[in-house]
């Protein structure tokens, strides 16, 4: 009885998802994506129907209202895009990011991960257990360590 709907929602999200891997435009890859919400509501509701339970028809109440809040953010981003580029190509979309996480510095130390040097990187553990290895009884009273302790 639902085999019409659900082949229409299969036949819809296919062709949201070829849009979403095709196009570079940002208006259609948000149109592709709304087009796959829409698929996948028709889908909650052709279950809903089928097994009489309105739990379905809830959820793509729910999915409708994300989408409504989703198109209303796409639209600012694409008219903030198009202000500053004069265009609506996805690959100016990597020009708004910060500069350094676009294009990360390359590693230019061949051995990675780096051995721990025995000088102080950091802030480090301190040994565990009561006065390990003497560690407490090396120290004179004078040192800092010492004065810090009290």
């Amino acid at each position: 009885m639902n085999q019409p709907v659900l082949a229409l929602s299969a036949v819809l999200f296919a062709l949201g998802l070829f849009g979403l891997t095709t196009r570079r435009n940002v208006i259609l890859l948000f149109l592709s994506m709304e087009l796959m919400l829409v698929s996948v509501s028709l889908n909650f509701a052709a279950f809903a129907f089928a097994h009489q339970d309105l739990g379905g028809q809830v959820f793509v109440l729910m999915i409708l209202t994300v989408a409504a809040c989703e198109a209303a953010l796409a639209l600012a981003l694409v008219v903030q895009l198009y202000r500053m580029r004069h265009s609506l190509d996805v690959q100016l979309w990597q020009s708004l990011g910060d500069p350094e996480s676009i294009r990360p510095a390359p590693i230019e130390d061949s051995t990675w991960p780096r051995e721990p040097s025995k000088e102080n990187d950091g802030p480090s553990l301190a040994p565990a257990g009561r006065d390990p290895a003497g560690y407490l009884a090396s120290e004179s009273i004078d040192s800092p360590a010492a004065a810090h302790r009290g």
